[in-house]
């Protein structure tokens, strides 16, 4: 028979691999002008409700609403998705995704990367955080993604790898707005 001490602890437990996304940002404040946030835009940019758009070097992501709106979202770009330019679709989601890193990671930082040669599974401390959008091209993946992160305070920043990170709370509110075959492109400026 389970005492209520061990009934508590294995709850505790249990609990935390659904609390540690939010309480991890919860620990570090993101700045204001990063938190999502129902945005203005220009009409005469082509933008159609439904599509995403990143802008690298401001460090957003908008999803596009009707009416000249989008959600913009704070990023943060990897060196692999400073790489991505043009246009894209989401090809596949993933909740909790499993993660293994490039050869160029492991061999850049090996005693980094290399323990996980084969693979990491989804969870808290993943680095494609909460929620993953698989970008696709001519129905091939890019090998590009649009991810959760479990590091918040990278938001606003050029990191060293990674895709296009975002804080989990808001790669799980992107992954439940854009269907696959959601539209992306990315531009510089």
């Amino acid at each position: 028979m389970l005492s209520r001490r061990t009934f508590l602890t294995g709850a505790a437990a249990a609990a935390s691999t659904f609390i540690i996304p939010r309480a991890a940002e919860a620990a570090w404040q993101l700045p204001e002008l990063y938190r999502a946030q129902i945005v203005s835009v220009r009409s005469d940019y082509g933008l159609r409700p439904g599509e995403i758009h990143i802008v690298q070097r401001d460090f957003f992501l908008y999803y596009i609403l009707p009416g000249d709106r989008a959600v913009r979202y704070g990023i943060a770009v990897g060196e692999d998705g400073r790489q991505f330019r043009g246009s894209a679709y989401v090809g596949r989601k993933v909740e909790w995704p499993s993660w293994r890193p490039t050869a160029n990671m492991i061999a850049r930082e090996p005693e980094k990367y290399a323990q996980y040669a084969a693979g990491m599974p989804g969870g808290p401390a993943n680095p494609l955080g909460a929620r993953a959008l698989y970008l696709y091209r001519n129905g091939r993946d890019t090998l590009y993604r649009i991810h959760g992160t479990p590091e918040p305070w990278s938001i606003g920043h050029a990191v060293s790898s990674g895709c296009i990170r975002m804080v989990n709370s808001h790669a799980a509110d992107l992954y439940k707005r854009a269907p696959i075959g959601t539209r992306v492109f990315t531009s510089r400026s």
